[in-house]
Protein backbone atom coordinates (compact mmCIF):
# COMPACT_ATOMS: atom_id res chain seq x y z
CA UNK A 1 0.00 0.00 0.00
CA UNK A 2 1.21 3.48 -0.84
CA UNK A 3 2.78 5.46 2.02
CA UNK A 4 0.77 8.55 2.92
CA UNK A 5 3.10 11.53 2.74
CA UNK A 6 2.36 15.13 3.66
CA UNK A 7 0.57 17.77 1.61
CA UNK A 8 1.86 21.33 1.79
CA UNK A 9 -0.95 23.93 1.63
CA UNK A 10 0.04 27.52 0.87
CA UNK A 11 -2.88 29.63 2.03
CA UNK A 12 -1.23 33.05 2.05
CA UNK A 13 -1.65 35.18 -1.10
CA UNK A 14 1.24 36.54 -3.17
CA UNK A 15 3.66 33.75 -2.31
CA UNK A 16 6.18 32.68 -4.94
CA UNK A 17 7.37 29.05 -4.93
CA UNK A 18 10.98 28.27 -5.77
CA UNK A 19 13.47 25.39 -5.59
CA UNK A 20 16.66 25.26 -3.54
CA UNK A 21 18.37 21.91 -3.84
CA UNK A 22 15.79 19.34 -2.71
CA UNK A 23 13.73 21.93 -0.87
CA UNK A 24 10.79 24.16 -1.69
CA UNK A 25 11.23 27.81 -0.75
CA UNK A 26 8.30 30.14 -0.05
CA UNK A 27 9.03 33.76 -0.93
CA UNK A 28 6.98 36.94 -0.47
CA UNK A 29 8.36 40.35 -1.44
CA UNK A 30 11.88 38.83 -1.44
CA UNK A 31 11.37 37.63 2.14
CA UNK A 32 11.82 33.91 2.80
CA UNK A 33 8.72 32.63 4.60
CA UNK A 34 9.67 28.99 4.77
CA UNK A 35 11.86 26.16 3.52
CA UNK A 36 10.72 22.54 3.48
CA UNK A 37 12.25 19.30 2.13
CA UNK A 38 10.34 17.99 -0.87
CA UNK A 39 11.05 14.30 -0.21
CA UNK A 40 8.44 14.35 2.58
CA UNK A 41 5.71 15.72 0.29
CA UNK A 42 3.27 14.05 -2.07
CA UNK A 43 1.52 17.30 -3.06
CA UNK A 44 1.88 21.07 -2.96
CA UNK A 45 -1.38 23.00 -3.15
CA UNK A 46 -1.25 26.77 -3.50
CA UNK A 47 -4.19 29.15 -3.04
CA UNK A 48 -3.85 32.64 -4.51
CA UNK A 49 -1.38 31.75 -7.26
CA UNK A 50 1.52 34.15 -7.75
CA UNK A 51 4.02 31.93 -9.47
CA UNK A 52 6.38 29.00 -9.30
CA UNK A 53 9.85 28.63 -10.74
CA UNK A 54 10.34 26.36 -13.78
CA UNK A 55 12.97 24.49 -11.76
CA UNK A 56 10.45 23.66 -9.03
CA UNK A 57 7.79 22.60 -11.54
CA UNK A 58 10.29 20.35 -13.31
CA UNK A 59 11.46 18.83 -10.02
CA UNK A 60 7.88 18.05 -8.94
CA UNK A 61 6.93 16.64 -12.33
CA UNK A 62 9.95 14.31 -12.41
CA UNK A 63 9.25 12.98 -8.92
CA UNK A 64 5.47 12.70 -9.24
CA UNK A 65 4.80 15.39 -6.62
CA UNK A 66 1.43 16.95 -7.39
CA UNK A 67 1.69 20.74 -7.80
CA UNK A 68 -1.76 22.34 -7.92
CA UNK A 69 -2.90 25.96 -8.11
CA UNK A 70 -6.24 27.41 -6.97
CA UNK A 71 -7.61 30.89 -6.58
CA UNK A 72 -8.10 32.14 -3.00
CA UNK A 73 -11.78 31.19 -3.36
CA UNK A 74 -10.84 27.58 -4.13
CA UNK A 75 -11.45 27.61 -7.89
CA UNK A 76 -9.12 25.23 -9.70
CA UNK A 77 -6.55 26.82 -12.01
CA UNK A 78 -3.96 24.21 -13.01
CA UNK A 79 -2.06 21.04 -12.15
CA UNK A 80 1.56 20.46 -13.09
CA UNK A 81 1.78 16.99 -14.62
CA UNK A 82 5.02 15.42 -15.77
CA UNK A 83 5.72 12.67 -18.26
CA UNK A 84 2.97 10.07 -18.27
CA UNK A 85 4.08 6.98 -16.39
CA UNK A 86 0.84 5.16 -16.98
CA UNK A 87 0.84 1.66 -18.38
CA UNK A 88 -0.08 2.21 -22.03
CA UNK A 89 -2.11 -1.03 -22.13
CA UNK A 90 -4.12 0.05 -19.08
CA UNK A 91 -4.86 3.50 -20.50
CA UNK A 92 -5.86 2.11 -23.89
CA UNK A 93 -8.31 -0.19 -22.12
CA UNK A 94 -9.65 2.78 -20.14
CA UNK A 95 -10.21 4.76 -23.35
CA UNK A 96 -11.95 1.86 -25.09
CA UNK A 97 -14.30 1.32 -22.16
CA UNK A 98 -15.03 5.05 -21.93
CA UNK A 99 -16.01 5.11 -25.61
CA UNK A 100 -18.52 2.29 -25.01
CA UNK A 101 -21.55 3.67 -23.14
CA UNK A 102 -22.81 0.23 -22.08
CA UNK A 103 -19.47 -0.76 -20.58
CA UNK A 104 -19.17 2.69 -19.02
CA UNK A 105 -22.58 2.31 -17.39
CA UNK A 106 -21.63 -1.05 -15.88
CA UNK A 107 -18.68 0.60 -14.11
CA UNK A 108 -20.43 3.89 -13.33
CA UNK A 109 -23.33 2.19 -11.59
CA UNK A 110 -20.91 0.86 -8.97
CA UNK A 111 -19.73 4.39 -8.21
CA UNK A 112 -23.37 5.37 -7.68
CA UNK A 113 -24.16 2.28 -5.61
CA UNK A 114 -21.27 3.25 -3.33
CA UNK A 115 -22.50 6.84 -3.05
CA UNK A 116 -26.12 5.94 -2.24
CA UNK A 117 -25.14 3.11 0.12
CA UNK A 118 -22.82 5.41 2.08
CA UNK A 119 -25.44 8.16 2.27
CA UNK A 120 -27.97 5.60 3.50
CA UNK A 121 -25.69 4.57 6.35
CA UNK A 122 -24.97 8.18 7.26
CA UNK A 123 -28.74 8.53 7.69
CA UNK A 124 -28.97 5.30 9.70
CA UNK A 125 -26.17 6.42 12.01
CA UNK A 126 -27.96 9.70 12.70
CA UNK A 127 -31.10 7.83 13.81
CA UNK A 128 -28.97 5.59 16.04
CA UNK A 129 -26.80 8.33 17.59
CA UNK A 130 -29.29 11.22 17.76
CA UNK A 131 -32.82 9.77 17.93
CA UNK A 132 -34.09 12.74 19.96
CA UNK A 133 -32.66 15.36 17.63
CA UNK A 134 -33.76 14.16 14.18
CA UNK A 135 -37.06 13.04 12.70
CA UNK A 136 -36.45 9.28 12.94
CA UNK A 137 -39.55 8.38 10.93
CA UNK A 138 -38.52 10.63 8.04
CA UNK A 139 -34.93 9.37 8.16
CA UNK A 140 -36.07 5.74 8.08
CA UNK A 141 -38.38 6.42 5.13
CA UNK A 142 -35.54 7.96 3.14
CA UNK A 143 -33.22 5.11 4.12
CA UNK A 144 -35.70 2.54 2.77
CA UNK A 145 -36.18 4.61 -0.39
CA UNK A 146 -32.41 4.71 -0.97
CA UNK A 147 -32.30 0.92 -0.57
CA UNK A 148 -34.85 0.57 -3.35
CA UNK A 149 -32.91 2.93 -5.63
CA UNK A 150 -29.74 0.90 -5.06
CA UNK A 151 -31.54 -2.16 -6.46
CA UNK A 152 -32.52 -0.18 -9.58
CA UNK A 153 -29.00 1.17 -9.99
CA UNK A 154 -27.50 -2.32 -9.80
CA UNK A 155 -29.54 -3.37 -12.86
CA UNK A 156 -29.16 -0.12 -14.81
CA UNK A 157 -27.24 -0.26 -18.10
CA UNK A 158 -28.05 3.22 -19.40
CA UNK A 159 -25.97 6.23 -18.42
CA UNK A 160 -28.81 8.74 -18.73
CA UNK A 161 -31.14 6.69 -16.53
CA UNK A 162 -28.29 6.13 -14.10
CA UNK A 163 -27.86 9.88 -13.74
CA UNK A 164 -31.59 10.19 -13.16
CA UNK A 165 -31.54 7.59 -10.38
CA UNK A 166 -28.54 9.27 -8.77
CA UNK A 167 -30.39 12.59 -8.92
CA UNK A 168 -33.47 11.13 -7.20
CA UNK A 169 -31.30 9.71 -4.42
CA UNK A 170 -29.47 13.02 -4.01
CA UNK A 171 -32.71 14.97 -3.66
CA UNK A 172 -33.91 12.64 -0.89
CA UNK A 173 -30.57 12.74 0.94
CA UNK A 174 -30.30 16.53 0.67
CA UNK A 175 -33.74 16.95 2.26
CA UNK A 176 -32.28 15.50 5.47
CA UNK A 177 -28.93 17.26 5.41
CA UNK A 178 -30.11 20.28 7.36
CA UNK A 179 -31.22 18.03 10.24
CA UNK A 180 -27.70 16.59 10.42
CA UNK A 181 -26.48 20.05 11.43
CA UNK A 182 -26.87 19.81 15.20
CA UNK A 183 -25.06 22.96 16.35
CA UNK A 184 -24.89 26.66 15.36
CA UNK A 185 -28.13 26.30 13.41
CA UNK A 186 -28.67 30.06 13.20
CA UNK A 187 -25.53 30.41 11.09
CA UNK A 188 -25.28 27.00 9.43
CA UNK A 189 -28.21 25.65 7.44
CA UNK A 190 -28.69 23.76 4.20
CA UNK A 191 -31.67 24.24 1.88
CA UNK A 192 -30.20 23.33 -1.49
CA UNK A 193 -26.83 22.85 -3.13
CA UNK A 194 -25.37 26.07 -4.58
CA UNK A 195 -22.02 25.81 -6.34
CA UNK A 196 -20.90 28.74 -8.49
CA UNK A 197 -20.98 30.67 -6.32
CA UNK A 198 -21.85 29.06 -2.96
CA UNK A 199 -24.55 31.18 -1.33
CA UNK A 200 -24.26 30.14 2.31
CA UNK A 201 -21.70 28.97 4.85
CA UNK A 202 -22.43 25.26 4.46
CA UNK A 203 -22.19 25.33 0.67
CA UNK A 204 -18.93 27.26 0.86
CA UNK A 205 -17.47 24.49 3.03
CA UNK A 206 -18.87 21.68 0.88
CA UNK A 207 -17.42 23.23 -2.28
CA UNK A 208 -14.01 23.54 -0.64
CA UNK A 209 -14.10 19.93 0.62
CA UNK A 210 -15.14 18.58 -2.80
CA UNK A 211 -12.33 20.54 -4.46
CA UNK A 212 -9.74 19.01 -2.13
CA UNK A 213 -11.19 15.51 -2.50
CA UNK A 214 -11.25 15.77 -6.31
CA UNK A 215 -7.58 16.75 -6.34
CA UNK A 216 -6.65 13.86 -4.03
CA UNK A 217 -8.63 11.48 -6.26
CA UNK A 218 -6.99 12.77 -9.45
CA UNK A 219 -3.52 12.30 -7.96
CA UNK A 220 -4.40 8.77 -6.84
CA UNK A 221 -5.65 7.80 -10.31
CA UNK A 222 -2.58 9.21 -12.04
CA UNK A 223 -0.45 7.36 -9.49
CA UNK A 224 -1.75 3.94 -10.61
CA UNK A 225 -1.42 4.79 -14.30
CA UNK A 226 -4.97 5.88 -15.16
CA UNK A 227 -5.98 9.08 -16.97
CA UNK A 228 -7.88 11.23 -14.48
CA UNK A 229 -9.51 13.19 -17.34
CA UNK A 230 -11.27 10.27 -19.07
CA UNK A 231 -14.34 9.14 -17.14
CA UNK A 232 -17.24 6.74 -17.44
CA UNK A 233 -20.15 8.55 -15.73
CA UNK A 234 -18.83 12.08 -16.30
CA UNK A 235 -18.18 12.32 -20.02
CA UNK A 236 -15.27 14.09 -21.68
CA UNK A 237 -15.04 17.83 -21.25
CA UNK A 238 -11.82 19.84 -21.77
CA UNK A 239 -10.09 20.54 -18.47
CA UNK A 240 -12.42 18.40 -16.35
CA UNK A 241 -10.98 15.53 -14.29
CA UNK A 242 -13.92 13.33 -15.21
CA UNK A 243 -12.63 10.03 -13.82
CA UNK A 244 -11.70 11.68 -10.52
CA UNK A 245 -15.24 13.05 -10.27
CA UNK A 246 -16.57 9.56 -11.05
CA UNK A 247 -14.69 7.72 -8.33
CA UNK A 248 -15.12 10.43 -5.70
CA UNK A 249 -18.92 10.07 -5.95
CA UNK A 250 -18.82 7.19 -3.48
CA UNK A 251 -16.73 9.32 -1.08
CA UNK A 252 -18.66 12.62 -1.25
CA UNK A 253 -21.00 11.90 1.63
CA UNK A 254 -18.97 9.59 3.82
CA UNK A 255 -15.74 11.58 3.48
CA UNK A 256 -16.45 15.20 2.57
CA UNK A 257 -19.99 15.75 3.93
CA UNK A 258 -19.26 14.07 7.26
CA UNK A 259 -16.09 16.13 7.55
CA UNK A 260 -17.97 19.40 7.01
CA UNK A 261 -20.68 18.38 9.47
CA UNK A 262 -18.04 17.57 12.10
CA UNK A 263 -16.44 21.02 11.75
CA UNK A 264 -19.84 22.64 12.32
CA UNK A 265 -21.10 20.34 15.06
CA UNK A 266 -17.80 20.47 16.98
CA UNK A 267 -17.74 24.28 16.56
CA UNK A 268 -14.30 24.23 14.97
CA UNK A 269 -15.68 26.62 12.33
CA UNK A 270 -18.12 29.39 13.28
CA UNK A 271 -20.08 32.21 11.68
CA UNK A 272 -17.16 34.66 11.92
CA UNK A 273 -15.11 32.49 9.56
CA UNK A 274 -17.00 33.60 6.44
CA UNK A 275 -17.23 36.65 4.21
CA UNK A 276 -20.17 37.61 2.01
CA UNK A 277 -19.44 39.38 -1.28
CA UNK A 278 -21.63 41.91 -3.09
CA UNK A 279 -22.89 39.29 -5.56
CA UNK A 280 -24.15 37.11 -2.69
CA UNK A 281 -21.27 34.64 -2.83
CA UNK A 282 -20.06 33.34 0.52
CA UNK A 283 -16.36 32.59 0.89
CA UNK A 284 -14.20 31.31 3.71
CA UNK A 285 -11.77 33.73 5.34
CA UNK A 286 -8.03 33.08 5.25
CA UNK A 287 -8.06 32.05 8.91
CA UNK A 288 -10.98 29.65 8.48
CA UNK A 289 -9.31 28.07 5.47
CA UNK A 290 -6.24 27.38 7.61
CA UNK A 291 -8.39 25.70 10.27
CA UNK A 292 -10.20 23.72 7.57
CA UNK A 293 -6.98 22.50 5.96
CA UNK A 294 -5.42 21.54 9.30
CA UNK A 295 -8.49 19.49 10.18
CA UNK A 296 -8.51 17.97 6.66
CA UNK A 297 -4.93 16.77 7.07
CA UNK A 298 -5.73 15.33 10.50
CA UNK A 299 -8.75 13.54 9.04
CA UNK A 300 -6.56 11.93 6.39
CA UNK A 301 -4.43 10.36 9.14
CA UNK A 302 -7.36 8.65 10.90
CA UNK A 303 -7.31 4.86 10.58
CA UNK A 304 -10.17 2.73 9.25
CA UNK A 305 -10.51 -0.85 8.02
CA UNK A 306 -11.06 -0.88 4.28
CA UNK A 307 -14.30 -2.83 3.68
CA UNK A 308 -13.05 -4.72 0.62
CA UNK A 309 -9.32 -5.06 1.25
CA UNK A 310 -9.95 -5.79 4.95
CA UNK A 311 -6.75 -3.87 5.66
CA UNK A 312 -6.27 -1.07 8.18
CA UNK A 313 -5.40 2.11 6.30
CA UNK A 314 -5.76 5.86 6.84
CA UNK A 315 -8.66 7.82 5.34
CA UNK A 316 -6.15 9.64 3.17
CA UNK A 317 -5.25 6.39 1.43
CA UNK A 318 -8.85 5.48 0.53
CA UNK A 319 -8.66 7.34 -2.84
CA UNK A 320 -5.45 5.45 -3.63
CA UNK A 321 -7.04 2.12 -2.67
CA UNK A 322 -10.05 2.76 -4.91
CA UNK A 323 -7.83 3.87 -7.78
CA UNK A 324 -5.84 0.65 -7.43
CA UNK A 325 -9.01 -1.48 -7.40
CA UNK A 326 -10.31 0.29 -10.52
CA UNK A 327 -7.00 -0.34 -12.31
CA UNK A 328 -7.15 -4.02 -11.31
CA UNK A 329 -10.68 -4.29 -12.69
CA UNK A 330 -9.73 -2.70 -16.02
CA UNK A 331 -6.75 -5.06 -16.29
CA UNK A 332 -9.10 -8.01 -15.85
CA UNK A 333 -7.82 -9.04 -12.40
CA UNK A 334 -11.27 -8.46 -10.82
CA UNK A 335 -14.69 -9.44 -12.14
CA UNK A 336 -16.24 -6.18 -10.96
CA UNK A 337 -15.08 -2.83 -9.55
CA UNK A 338 -15.71 -2.91 -5.76
CA UNK A 339 -16.97 0.48 -4.51
CA UNK A 340 -16.06 1.75 -1.04
CA UNK A 341 -19.00 0.68 1.13
CA UNK A 342 -18.81 2.26 4.59
CA UNK A 343 -20.95 1.24 7.51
Amino acid sequence: MKKLLNTLFINQPDVYLALDGDNIILLKDDEKLGRLPLHNLEAVISFGYTGASPALMGYCAERNISLVFFTMNGRFLARVIGESRGNVVLRKKQYRVSDDELKSAKIARNFIVGKIYNNKWMIERMTRDYPMRVDVTQFKEVSHYLSSIILDVRECEDLERLRGLEGQAAISYNKLFNQMILQQKDSFYFHTRSRRPPLDNVNAMLSFAYTLLANDMASALEGVGLDAYVGFLHRDRPGRISLALDVMEELRGVYADRFVLSLINKKIINKDDFLKKENGAVIMSDESRKKFLTAWQNKKQEKITHPYLNEKISWGLVPHAQALLLARYLRGDLDEYPPFLWK
